[in-house]
């Protein structure tokens, strides 16, 4: 069984508390680290493609490649290593995380850097659907919501200071830079999480059928393909800022900095909203804003004729774009905690398959098109993802499993 907060250090005094505390603050850290490496590549296309000699779309693909790796890995190794505690566990996720990035910088080709990249994410994979089960097992149930949004501020964060940085970093030094400090952040994530977490925190171990519930239960699943879609429409076209910006914008290399660290900014806002917006709407109807507010910046892409009125667009996509994955997370995590480490396994999938899907999808319609109504395509998935998310919104509880209802 999952061990409450209480149960994993003496009682008395403020110990849990504490324990949860530092535990929260380890895995937002952990998770800046795993979005900071995520998105490595979107921001550092201009110079890894000019390096290495390839297409953007080709390049591109290092996105797709590393996003398929990470949906398939995450409930593989979800289920291969649920009897891990996840203090180790999490902790060995980072320094893997940490070690194929490393190598990464290292590569001399892209044929070569291709198959390292797609190694490296498997920590990713491993990291996140469990440190937010593992946040949930330490958190009172009161909490849970809540403690999930926080730990995904690492992501945010990632965008407001990470991704700038990547980019920076990129345009001024090298990709190789950037991917090596990347390596360095996961290695600092991997130390803080071992000292932070209590040790002997292990999730319930998931039995054939836990995952068969997961994965048949049309509410449950239904949720997770929201998350897939959305993540789809933002990826069509977010893997392809960077050329973007500079190739059609004319952007200078401080200004698609800037407008990274713009993007970012307006994430963490949004994710900082998550909590009070769950407590107002309700966290269906919450998650559910947050993905119409991508669809509009996306509608309104082709009104961004300079760097200043990108900026402007940009604002509804950044405010949804964290805040809408912290939700889907929340609405897992409060509606089956019994499952949450099957089903936030499937809804990390989910992600990395949309972004599998956009980022080959945009590169294939570049190769073909061009730029030139790439933000249609994207608007198509979105779409999508908020009629089912609204259908979704409109359906009657219903009980997964004993004690545990969605």
């Amino acid at each position: 069984m999952s061990l409450a907060a209480g149960e994993l250090l003496p009682a008395g005094g403020d110990a849990p508390a504490l324990a949860l505390a530092r535990s929260r603050h380890a895995l937002m850290a952990g998770n800046f680290a795993i979005g900071c490496g995520v998105m490595v590549v979107a921001g550092s296309l201009n110079d890894l493609v000019t390096s290495l000699g390839v297409s953007v779309a080709v390049g591109g693909q290092l996105i797709s490649v590393a996003a398929v790796c990470m949906a398939l890995g995450a409930p593989l190794l979800a289920a291969a290593l649920s009897r891990w505690d996840r203090r180790k566990l999490l902790a060995l996720s980072m320094a893997w995380y940490a070690l194929w990035h490393a190598v990464c910088a290292l590569m001399p080709s892209y044929a070569t850097l291709l198959p390292v990249r797609a190694l490296a994410v498997l920590g990713a994979a491993v990291f996140t659907p469990q440190a937010a089960a593992a946040i949930t097992a330490l958190a009172p149930p009161a909490e849970r919501g809540r403690a999930i949004a926080f730990i995904f501020l690492g992501w945010s964060v990632s965008s407001v200071v990470g991704m700038p940085l990547m980019a920076w970093v990129a345009e001024t030094m090298g990709w190789r830079w950037a991917f090596a400090l990347v390596a360095l952040l996961s290695a600092v994530a991997a130390v803080w999480v071992w000292r932070a977490l209590p040790p002997g925190i292990r999730t319930q171990a998931l039995s054939r059928r836990d995952w068969k519930l997961a994965l048949t239960h049309p509410l449950l699943i239904g949720v997770v393909a929201v998350t897939a879609l959305s993540s789809a429409g933002q990826f069509t076209v977010f893997s392809y800022f960077a050329p973007y910006y500079r190739q059609v914008l004319g952007a200078t290399p401080t200004q698609v900095s800037l407008l990274f660290l713009w993007f970012g900014a307006f994430g963490l806002a949004g994710n900082m909203l998550v909590g009070r917006g769950i407590d107002r709407f309700g966290v269906a109807s919450f998650a559910t804003f947050m993905i119409a507010a991508m669809a509009l910046s996306l509608a309104l892409w082709p009104l961004a004729v300079g760097v200043a009125s990108m900026a402007v667009v940009l604002v509804p996509w950044a405010l949804g774009c964290f805040s809408s994955n912290s939700s889907q997370q929340a609405r897992l995590g409060a509606s089956a905690p019994g499952l949450a480490g099957a089903s936030m396994a499937l809804n990390t999938s989910a992600i990395y398959v949309g972004q599998a899907a956009g980022s080959a999808g945009g590169g294939a319609w570049l190769a073909t098109v061009g730029f030139a109504g790439l933000n249609g395509v994207a608007l198509g998935w979105m779409l999508l993802a908020v009629a089912l998310s609204v259908w979704l919104g409109r359906r009657t509880v219903t009980r997964v499993s004993p004690g545990v209802g969605l």
